[in-house]
């Protein structure tokens, strides 16, 4: 009984005894509200710019996304490899092993932020000059993303505990402290452009400040945690020992993640070329799409998490109908979402920007990405088993070769045949069909050949 109150203040879910389904939905649900929060505030950004700036410093924030999903893929996998470290060795209860892991944790997130914020300044323009950003709007992309590095450290530092809480099954300190900051950065994002008369450079600068905003709330909590994941400041040093897994975990997950980006990266220059207008109704259907990712790919991160923690106490069993449970409820909702932005997608969209043109080739974009995400609900949880079990480099080769190679593969074949936004677009379900082949076959081979 005093274990049970102590979750419930704790926010601790028990992963290892008792009912699942329940359990996933409880993790997974406020994992998923926190990155559409976190798009949410982002969409934010854009709408504001598109209303009160203009399509041109609309579309000069969404030429950052590639670059900006890349570099924050590679490191949330760093971090989910965190996850995974943490989440076995609560599954062993090994107090010992979760606090070094959480100390060497924060300690990886802080200093590759700097390493980032310092590459990035660097490599700024020539990456946008890469992506064949227009010269109209260049000065002002080139802006927006050296802000935006500037906050790398306490944005990769937000991940990272996150990811410690996370491992624990608590989902919703990290989303009350993004609530909190979000709405901070809502105002500053007005004051900026409406009393200030900002552009671009506002909404950089109202994200670094909500960034240290969320990271130090997390860390406060985490000082005054009352679990095995108590942070103590005289306690801070890299632990190699833990270092070494958890980028042995990390980083393949980091560069399955990059995989994505940089087929996206492909896409974006292909986007590029067809003009402004395009441009702006792909970032305005990315921001309404990214929604249902979220929903789709929170499974398959709870999937890791649990699968870590059974792992970890060798029950095999539990691991399999946790890839179960996770799978059907996110084909289920998937669908719901994707139904619904079908339904409802072109006014969303009127909420960024109301040209006619905006919005015919924005719906193109929710049609064949927003309503087909839940393909990739099959690539998140058997990844997300796979990564729990300690297997992150088999998904990453695979969404390599699947996602990225076919993307790349479409862009220099059929879309230079038929130059036109439909079938550069048709590439996103179909490069996830064949990657989830690919990888369900591989999870079969992989679990039959465990070992205990």
């Amino acid at each position: 009984m005093e274990q049970i109150k102590q979750e419930k203040r704790t926010r601790k879910v028990n992963m290892l005894e008792g009912s699942l389904w329940d359990k996933i939905l409880i993790v997974a649900l406020p994992f998923a509200f926190t990155g559409i929060m976190q798009q949410l505030f982002n969409a934010a950004d854009i709408a504001m710019l598109g209303q009160f700036v203009g399509k041109e410093a609309m579309a000069a924030v969404g030429s950052n996304s590639p670059i900006i999903a890349m570099v924050l893929s590679l490191f949330i996998g760093v971090s989910l490899g965190a996850n995974v470290v943490i989440a076995r060795f609560i599954g062993k209860k090994n107090i010992h092993g979760v606090h070094a892991a959480v100390h060497t944790a924060i300690l990886v997130a802080l200093g590759s932020g700097v390493v980032m914020t310092i590459l990035g300044e660097i490599a700024a323009a020539p990456l946008l000059r890469a992506l064949s950003v227009p010269d109209e709007i260049f000065d002002m992309s080139v802006l927006y993303l050296r802000i935006f590095l500037l906050g790398m450290p306490v944005i990769l530092l937000y991940n990272f505990e996150s990811s410690i809480f996370r491992s624990q099954g608590d989902t919703r300190t990290p989303l009350y402290c993004l609530i909190v900051s979000g709405v901070v950065k809502f105002f500053l994002n007005l004051f900026f452009i409406l009393v200030l008369d900002m552009s671009v450079e506002g909404v950089a600068i109202g994200t670094v400040v909500a960034s240290t905003i969320s990271s130090g709330l997390l860390f406060y909590f985490l000082c005054r945690s009352t679990t095995d994941i108590r942070v103590h400041l005289q306690d801070f040093h890299v632990d190699k020992r833990i270092l070494m897994p958890m980028l042995r975990i990390g980083l393949p997950a980091g560069v399955q993640g990059m995989v994505f980006a940089l087929s996206n990266l492909c896409i974006q220059s292909a986007i590029n070329g067809l003009g402004p207008d395009v441009m702006a109704a792909s970032a305005a259907a990315f921001n309404v799409e990214i929604f249902i990712f979220f929903i789709v790919n929170a499974f398959g991160q709870v999937c890791t998490t649990f699968v870590s923690q059974n792992y970890g106490a060798r029950k095999l069993d539990r691991c399999k109908q946790v890839l179960k449970w996770c799978l059907v409820q996110d084909i289920i909702i998937g669908v719901a979402c994707g139904a619904f932005v079908y339904a409802f997608g072109i006014p969303i969209l009127s909420i960024f920007n109301s040209d006619a043109a905006v919005i015919a080739y924005g719906m193109i974009r929710v049609t064949y990405v927003g309503c087909l995400e839940v393909i990739e609900s099959l690539i998140d949880v058997f990844s997300g088993a796979m990564r729990g079990y300690g297997s992150s480099l088999i998904p990453a080769l695979i969404t390599l070769f699947g996602i990225c190679g076919t993307r790349i593969a479409w862009v220099y074949t059929v879309f230079s045949w038929e130059p036109d936004f439909e079938t550069l677009m048709m590439v996103f379900p179909i490069s996830w069909g064949v990657s989830a082949v690919i990888l369900i076959a591989a999870y079969q081979w992989f679990v039959k050949h465990l070992r205990a």
